[in-house]
């Protein structure tokens, strides 16, 4: 539990230092699969906090993001790092995300061999009337081999985009 309490020190934290000009929160359910045969896959839920997109990254309108899992089997995930968005036609746009961060494993068969872990997110949704967005995303948590295992975690989610403000699409 004491990795938890360093991962929670982390929110305030980024949510003091970044500018407070969030562009949308975004939440979401899915399905993890872990790369180890002994460790319970299964449900999750997340939620991110996606800033201002103030700069462009190989097209993508690009900004800083904060992202929490919080799997059925007690792991959690708190990650920040970098989010972007690119709009294609009639609405649609790709979303992607690059996240370091801490992972705690709930059961001790979920370990992915280091407290150090790495999201990386891509997805694919559409903007709805509203102007709220769905998106339906493939991640991937993995410590790029600096752990003494890198098992990783593969995920799929269904995504619900709200912007903070109505000012624009995407």
């Amino acid at each position: 539990m004491r990795k938890l309490a360093y991962v929670a020190a982390l929110v305030p934290t980024f949510l003091i230092s970044a500018p407070l000009q969030a562009q949308e929160v975004v939440t979401g359910i899915g399905y993890s699969d872990f790369h180890n045969s002994a460790a319970d896959s299964g449900g999750f839920l997340s939620a991110d906090y996606l800033g201002a997109r103030d700069w462009d990254l190989l097209g993508f309108e690009t900004g800083a993001g904060l992202t929490v899992q919080l799997h059925e089997e007690g792991d959690v995930f708190l990650g920040v790092g970098l989010q972007g968005q690119r709009a294609l036609r009639n609405d649609w746009f790709i979303e992607a995300s690059i996240m370091p961060g801490l992972f705690e494993e709930g059961l001790p068969a979920n370990d992915l061999g280091s407290t150090f872990e790495i999201r990386s997110l891509v997805g694919i949704g559409r903007v709805l009337p509203n102007g709220n967005r769905v998106s339906l995303a493939l991640s991937h948590i993995s410590n790029a081999s600096v752990g003494d295992r890198n098992p990783g975690l593969n995920a799929l989610s269904f995504r619900l985009h709200v912007p903070l403000s109505r000012g624009k699409k995407g």
